[in-house]
């Protein structure tokens, strides 16, 4: 007799549950739901996109499968959920490759430095070899990578300090960067003083001089508001970083297989649609942030790409990731990586 299974508790695995339980179920209740963490707020385009994919499943497993969205951090930290997921007390989780790679090394390398000029290179290279490296990568940890990932977009510096017009600028500036090895490596060779803070306390920490700047795609700092506490952004554009959709192994094995076929498909395509809106939304919002108090400059990157030459910066993560990753990654940069 196959187990039933129910909505388990925030924080908890799920559970199978006696033949009975199905008797007792309310009319029109989803036999599974999987929770899909986020740090983002409901108005950042990933969870607009990943809305719109939960209503799809649902309809089209005729109300089997629910996605329940858990955005802004609710579920705890970037850290907190990637445990979870691990665990299996979290169905699914949108993960920067960057954090990631505290447990997949390789997961970081789609953010090396000035790697990427424009979005077309970006996707050739996430749908393509080096996406299938790094998903392979993932497997590995019984965790499982969707197809394609989602955008977060080409980042850039703000701060309350000056504008950041050449590398000299970052000199001893306090930035905070996301708990990764790559995003510390990369601006203390730049000359900047980086401090590991999680998404969610990135606002306060900017508002108390914790940190003076910090790094992040225009939605981004649109969505949580971190203009009410920067006043300058420089378009840098120093990294690209996007979104895994991890699903726990285990849970997605508990649906019919042509319920998980649908969560999968669909999920999948709100990923392309979210790259859209995401790339249009990043390209719009110079001038409602500049509305909105921001002080823009633009950048040259040579002088620091030069700088990350110079400090061995690239050298040492190819050592890291390896020749072959990083031949894979230097194919899709189009020769732009030293």
């Amino acid at each position: 007799m196959s187990a039933i299974t129910r909505r388990a508790l925030v924080g908890g695995a799920l559970a199978a549950l006696p033949m009975p339980a199905l008797l007792t179920r309310p009319a029109g209740a989803a036999e599974f739901s999987l929770k899909l963490g986020n740090n983002m707020p409901m108005t950042h385009p990933m969870n607009v996109h990943a809305t719109a994919a939960s209503t799809r499943i649902r309809e089209a497993t005729g109300g089997r499968v629910e996605v329940q969205l858990f955005p802004s951090s609710q579920l705890g930290s970037d850290t907190d959920m990637l445990t979870q997921i691990r665990s299996g007390a979290l169905e699914m989780f949108f993960c920067s490759g960057l954090i990631l790679a505290t447990l997949v090394p390789v997961a970081s390398i789609n953010g090396i430095g000035f790697a990427f000029k424009d979005y077309p290179q970006v996707w050739a290279a996430m749908d393509g070899k080096l996406g299938a490296l790094v998903r392979g990568e993932i497997a590995k940890r019984s965790i499982f990578a969707l197809e394609h990932i989602w955008d977060n977009g080409f980042r850039n510096v703000t701060n309350s300090v000056k504008p950041i017009v050449k590398p000299e600028d970052l000199a001893g500036l306090r930035i905070r960067v996301p708990v990764s090895p790559l995003w510390t490596s990369m601006f203390s060779a730049l000359g900047a003083s980086p401090a590991s803070i999680n998404f969610n306390e990135v606002y306060s920490a900017l508002q108390t001089h914790i940190v003076d700047a910090q790094e992040n795609p225009m939605v981004v700092i649109h969505s949580a508001k971190l203009y009410e506490v920067q006043k300058y952004l420089s378009r840098t554009k120093h990294m690209w970083d996007g979104y895994w959709v991890l699903a726990n192994t285990r849970a997605l094995d508990r649906l019919k297989p042509e319920d998980r076929d649908i969560v999968v498909r669909e999920i999948n395509q709100s990923a392309l649609d979210q790259r859209a809106a995401a790339e249009k939304l990043n390209n719009d919002l110079g001038k409602t942030l500049e509305g909105l108090g921001l002080q823009f400059n633009d950048v040259d990157p040579a002088p620091f790409r030069e700088k990350l030459i110079a400090a061995g910066f690239y050298k040492g993560w190819q050592a890291k990731y390896g020749d072959a990753a990083w031949s894979v990654l230097a194919e899709a940069s189009g020769g732009g990586l030293p």
